[in-house]
């Protein structure tokens, strides 16, 4: 069988130029979603549901602009539905809280295995940038608390922008 000895050298050629245009695509498009870290609010509590990861996208938030937030869980007990409670505090102070139906995002009874609860929520423009906490707890129905966690996010000082700016 005859082979093509360039064969491998134009290959190679290839990921002389791939990689570096992967790379500035990841680049672009990794500061959008950013993995928080979390804790649970109790450590020493053995919660139902297991929190396996958070997603904040964009991060840093903006001001004037909606903010996704993704919290991957998993249960060993099906769920037949219950309240998601959300707080936030700046530097410590309440500032936001609302609860909400579980069942408002996710298809219910949750059966056992993997879930993610996904919000959204409009930041004002009057949001003062800064550290914050957000606290979020999932109870059954009988506001029996199946896990809680806290997360830190930041909003940050300029609305980034669509397009280029007028001057």
């Amino acid at each position: 069988m005859f082979r093509d000895p360039g064969a491998v050298t134009r290959s190679r050629g290839i990921w002389v130029f791939l990689v570096p245009y992967l790379y500035n695509i990841l680049s672009i498009i990794a500061p959008s979603i950013h993995a928080s870290d979390f804790e649970y609010c109790n450590k020493r509590k053995d919660y139902v549901v297991t929190v396996t990861g958070v997603e904040v996208s964009p991060d840093p938030i903006t001001r004037d602009q909606e903010t996704s937030f993704v919290v991957s869980a998993f249960t060993d007990k099906p769920l037949s539905g219950g309240k998601v409670v959300i707080r936030v505090a700046y530097f410590g102070i309440s500032v936001f809280s609302q609860t909400g139906d579980l069942c408002d995002n996710i298809s219910c009874p949750i059966p056992a295995g993997g879930f993610t609860i996904s919000y959204s929520q409009f930041l004002p423009v009057i949001a003062p940038p800064g550290s914050y906490t957000r606290t979020l707890k999932v109870q059954d129905g009988y506001t029996k608390e199946l896990t809680c966690i806290k997360f830190d996010f930041k909003i940050g000082f300029f609305k980034l922008t669509d397009g280029p700016i007028d001057t």
